[in-house]
């Protein structure tokens, strides 16, 4: 089974509030555990680099699991993760997600 990608893009717009989540991305690379261990096999994220095709989109995140049950159990049961929806449900404007399995 190839790893799936997961791109996350964010609306944040308050500047203060992206700091907030890229700090928080941070907490959550070194806290996410499944089973007393590290899970995510990489993880990636930053401001977004100003150009029109954005279209406001301020905060981009990539996460990349071994499995589909993976990243299920990230949307559903870690624990760094639900901090995470946390702070980005009461500062985004928007968020998008789409994943897909690696062909490369």
């Amino acid at each position: 089974m190839a790893p799936i990608e997961r791109i996350t893009l964010f609306k944040i717009p308050n500047e203060a509030d992206v700091q907030r989540l890229l700090n928080q991305y941070k907490v959550l690379a070194s806290t996410a555990t499944k089973d007393g261990k590290p899970y995510i096999l990489s993880a990636a994220v930053g401001r977004s680099i100003d150009d029109p095709r954005n279209k406001g989109w301020n905060v981009s995140a990539k996460t990349t699991f071994a499995s589909l049950d993976d990243m299920k159990y990230y949307d559903n049961e870690c624990e760094a993760h639900k901090a995470l929806k946390a702070l980005a449900g009461s500062i985004k404007e928007d968020v998008m997600t789409t994943y897909y399995e690696n062909v490369l």
